[in-house]
């Protein structure tokens, strides 16, 4: 079985291949959990969005306050977005180092 691209490390640096966000995707922090599957998201294009976390990760993943994720907004509604990716808080941090993030 391989392993899943977000875990692929490389032996000289330790450095791990991340999921990076598509064109239609942004970077953006859970700032608070607003119950059932919502959350609310500061998003790195500098909005504030409600945040949708969907079925298949609803109970296979928990999203918490400052946790680093991919959202991708939704076309017809700019203010809301669907959550498609948590990082853990390695990932986060390497996010940092990187310069992807603040």
């Amino acid at each position: 079985m391989s392993p899943a691209r977000s875990t692929v490390v490389t032996e000289e640096s330790g450095r791990r291949n991340l999921r990076m966000p598509n064109n239609d995707e942004v970077f953006a922090v859970v700032t608070e959990h607003l119950g059932g599957n919502h959350v609310q998201l500061r998003c790195a294009d500098g909005e504030e969005r409600l945040g949708r976390i969907p079925g298949r990760m609803k109970y296979r993943t928990w999203i918490e306050q400052d946790d680093i994720v991919v959202a991708e907004p939704w076309d017809w509604q700019d203010e809301k977005a669907t959550i498609e990716w948590r990082y853990t808080s390695q990932d986060a941090d390497q996010l940092r180092r990187e310069g992807h993030i603040d």
